[in-house]
């Protein structure tokens, strides 16, 4: 972040500005703050506090002009409750908060992400994609993203690198994982028993708006029963028009895997 002088270390072959030198009369962004030591955490709230900073082998303050905008994952309270975050620095930076939601609560912008990345992966890739049908769409809304938009960007990549078409659809979407939404199969058998019992089918509630409310429930027998074999022969009814449906499978906390 400061920045050292030719000879101040080993390896040190030349002098070199750090980022405190560069950012003069801009702004400074400080990602992950959270996860700076203690020893860092002391030097950064000197360098606040009086604008000047000490280049490693230097004899010699320097004075900037920076703006500071910082960024953390984690609620710097309990950071500084469990003593992992000066709370002196954290009332010098608490200025302007900025609380930024998960991305499974900002609405529209899942939608405008994912078709922003589909064109720009394209356009790399040099494929032909240019949109998501309703029911690919309808899947990438109702999943809860726990890795945001990095996860969302990776998650269209995967599917211009891996497939080719105009328009993205429900099967081009990557494998599912255990705590995906979609996909969902029913397994004939469990090896745990405390797993077989009444198994709920509800829409994902990120989709009640956009999708047909079809419920059932039946025990997990190795086939539909009767809950289950008119949950089917709605979805088929409900797909003949084309519409989107799109079930998660939950098991009771009494059944819980």
């Amino acid at each position: 972040m400061f920045g050292h002088r030719k000879g101040a270390f080993t390896g040190a072959l030349q002098d070199r500005e750090g980022a405190a030198a560069l950012a003069d009369g801009g702004t400074l962004f400080l990602d992950e703050l959270c996860e700076m030591d203690l020893d860092l955490q002391a030097k950064l709230l000197r360098f606040i506090q009086t604008g000047s900073y000490r280049r490693v082998g230097d004899g010699t303050d320097r004075q900037v002009d920076i703006r500071f905008v910082c960024a953390t994952n984690r609620d710097p309270l309990t950071e500084v409750a469990a003593g992992r975050f000066r709370e002196d620095l954290y009332y010098r930076l608490h200025v302007v908060p900025i609380t930024m939601p998960p991305l499974r609560d900002r609405g529209t912008d899942i939608s405008l992400l994912a078709n922003r990345f589909l064109k720009s992966f394209a356009k790399i890739e040099r494929k032909d994609f240019k949109r998501f049908d309703m029911s690919a769409m309808a899947v990438v809304e109702g999943y809860a993203w726990p890795g945001n938009v990095r996860q969302l960007e990776n998650f269209v990549r995967n599917v211009v690198v891996l497939n080719n078409g105009e328009v993205v659809t429900q099967d081009m979407l990557p494998p599912c994982q255990p705590d995906l939404a979609w996909r969902c199969r029913f397994p004939t058998q469990f090896h745990n028993r405390r797993q077989r019992g009444a198994m709920h089918l509800r829409p994902h509630p990120m989709l009640l708006r956009k999708t047909a409310w079809l419920a059932g429930e039946a025990p997990l027998t190795g086939r539909p029963t009767a809950g289950l074999s008119a949950l089917w022969k709605s979805w088929r009814s409900w797909r003949s028009t084309r519409r989107s449906v799109i079930l998660m499978v939950t098991f009771p906390k009494r059944h819980a895997l």
